[in-house]
């Protein structure tokens, strides 16, 4: 088997058709393609490879997600997908090698949090892990960078823009620096709930590239675009709520932090990597259509969202909850 990235200077002298006929012709069946979106008409050379050579398996990845997204309709029927969100709490957890705790569905969290959380909080002080997670715990590149982690997340952020973005998308350089804009207009007042006219006006752009330019941001897992109905990306509509992709972000970028946006960007992020959420008439998050959610602190009561079918509190600063209190932290063990 081989490694290979494809952003590697030897490319400039070499095709990646001449690599592969080698290697293969050589015995090697297994390669494994990282920084795809920075070989040009990639997609087409994956599929002649697989028409050309069945028995060789080939892994690609890559940091664009915006790249990897648009291959399915190229390699349909040819690969099977598989995106890799940042570290969820449990997995920081078990990285950090604090605790092994076990990946639970959201209705089986709903029914049996309680004892869930007691298996946990019997062991370790989870608030406290909790917190540095939030801050600092979900990208594995924080263990390596540091006290430097978080201008390294907002360095990644600059990239996405600058490079992978444009791998994809026929932008001018005037549009990338609107998108920069939009994104740290958004980091510091969320979560925003948009007004997309004025926004446009602000961004001085047009209400249809101003949600292109949004659900760009979310597609690239910068923003989380909160919507009534079930994302659409063909059919682009105004969100109900903004919020930056995940807790660390808003660390990286914005100057200064709600507790309780806090609250509702890790929500959102780790609930939305396994379920479908949509911004419920009362509440803050509908997932899968039918579980009512409230974020926020530990004194949180079910005001906002009394005698409502499927309703939960989602509640911060609590080890372990009852009934239909559920600890905030224990969303962060969906996967």
């Amino acid at each position: 088997m081989l490694y290979v990235s494809l952003d590697n200077m030897w490319f400039n002298t070499h095709s990646l058709e001449e690599l592969v006929e080698f290697l293969y012709t050589h015995g090697v069946v297994n390669i494994y393609f990282d920084e795809v979106h920075k070989y040009k008409n990639w997609t087409q050379l994956l599929k002649n490879f697989y028409d050309s050579y069945p028995d060789l398996n080939i892994v690609y990845t890559g940091s664009a997600m915006l790249a990897i997204d648009n291959s399915k309709t190229d390699l349909s029927r040819r690969q099977s997908l598989y995106t890799l969100n940042g570290l969820s709490f449990r997995e920081y957890l078990e990285y950090e090698g604090i605790a092994s705790v076990s990946a639970i569905s959201l209705e089986d969290l709903l029914s049996g949090h309680t004892k869930c959380a007691m298996a946990v909080t019997s062991k370790i002080k989870v608030l406290k892990h909790f917190d540095a997670y939030l801050r600092s715990g979900y990208y594995p590149y924080y263990k390596e960078s540091g006290e430097d982690y978080l201008m390294r997340v907002a360095e990644v952020a600059q990239l996405v823009i600058d490079s992978d973005i444009p791998s994809v998308e026929e932008i001018t350089y005037t549009t990338i620096l609107k998108i920069k804009k939009l994104l740290m207009v958004i980091a510091e007042n969320v979560p925003l709930e948009p007004n997309i006219n004025k926004l446009s006006a602000e961004m001085e752009s047009t209400r249809d590239q101003t949600l292109k330019m949004l659900y760009l941001l979310d597609r690239a897992a910068l923003l989380w675009l909160l919507t009534d109905k079930v994302k659409d990306y063909k059919h682009l509509t105004g969100p109900k709520k903004i919020y930056l992709n995940n807790t660390n972000l808003m660390y990286a970028l914005s100057g200064k932090i709600s507790e309780g946006t806090l609250r509702e960007t890790f929500f959102a992020n780790q609930v939305g990597a396994v379920s479908t959420l949509t911004m419920p008439k009362q509440g803050d998050f509908m997932a899968d259509g039918k579980y009512l959610f409230e974020v926020g602190g530990s004194r949180k009561t079910f005001d906002q969202i009394a005698d409502l079918p499927n309703s939960y509190l989602a509640l911060d600063d609590i080890e372990t909850g009852s009934g239909c209190r559920i600890p905030l932290w224990e969303f962060g063990c969906l996967y």
